[in-house]
């Protein structure tokens, strides 16, 4: 392990903050520029479309705000990682603001069965992997959806993140395994239990070093307790899910251990008309709010 992988690992592991999700991919992010007030008129092509995004995450990562005080790491699209900020490769302008990156994966979700949405298949995973191991990424991203309390269908979702995460390991990466449960689900709380049971199973099988969870908040606080104290999991982070920032930290913060990977929660109040003061005023906010939730 490199000196700075060490120390990555450290900062992943006993910093006292959150992790940021900046990797909306294709299909979120026209929502993505809505939401900071980027209507479909601006752009008439993916390229453009792209090249505003990342004009967005760049105006984020060079805050003054983002830094590794309160956010320990921050999770990357594919042309994020590959593009730069601030006039440097976006993973080692992160790293040097003591901000961990990691990279999202997945190419997107397989239709509904078994109550749930497995990750399409990834082919060139490996091949990804060796480029972020050589732009300095720390670990993975990969997300799939249940929606019902369907047994088979939530093993079947263990079974291919866990098969995946050991393709992802073998870099040297470290994977966050994402198995996010609809929060609008009619049948959360035994989703949350029937997923509980699933990932324990495949960590007693697990002979790797440890992972990480990227889970959504449970019904029941602290039900994944147990998976905040396993010796063979990292770190358990939240995503928001839909929830509003406030509810996304007031849940949150009933749940020992877990700290937030928000991606919504953290930029929702962001628009590209505001000024800089006013832009890093707003995001610091958002960042004092989820690192006081996330260190509860």
């Amino acid at each position: 392990m490199t000196t700075a992988n060490a120390e990555m690992l450290d900062k992943i592991k006993s910093g006292r903050g959150f992790i940021a999700a900046l990797d909306q991919s294709g299909g979120s992010t026209p929502k993505a520029l809505k939401g900071y007030g980027i209507g479909e008129d601006a752009f008439s092509n993916e390229e453009e479309m792209f090249a505003l995004i990342h004009a967005m995450r760049s105006r984020i990562v060079t805050s003054p705000c983002f830094n590794g005080d309160k956010v320990i790491g921050a999770i990357l699209f594919e042309r994020t990682m590959d593009g730069e900020a601030g006039g440097k490769p976006v993973p080692a302008l992160l790293w040097e603001r003591g901000v961990v990156p990691f990279l999202k994966v997945d190419k997107g979700l397989e239709p509904e069965a078994d109550g749930v949405q497995l990750m399409k298949p990834m082919p060139e995973l490996d091949a990804l992997c060796e480029r972020a191991v050589a732009k300095g990424v720390f670990g993975t991203k990969m997300r799939s959806v249940i929606n019902l309390a369907n047994p088979a269908g939530i093993k079947a979702i263990a079974r291919q993140q866990f098969a995946e995460a050991k393709r992802i390991a073998a870099h040297g990466l470290v994977p966050i395994i994402e198995p996010e449960i609809n929060i609008k689900s009619p049948e959360r709380d035994a989703a949350d239990r029937l997923l509980l049971d699933a990932l324990l199973a495949e960590l007693d099988a697990w002979d790797g070093a440890p992972v990480m969870l990227k889970l959504s908040i449970p019904a029941k606080a602290n039900l994944y307790a147990p998976l905040v104290d396993h010796p063979k999991v990292l770190r358990v982070v939240a995503l928001s899910g839909g929830f509003a920032r406030p509810e996304a930290c007031a849940e949150l913060a009933k749940n020992r251990g877990m700290i937030a990977s928000f991606s919504r929660a953290l930029l929702e109040d962001l628009r590209a008309s505001m000024d800089d003061d006013a832009f890093d005023r707003s995001l610091g906010g958002a960042i004092d709010e989820i690192h006081a939730a996330s260190v509860a």
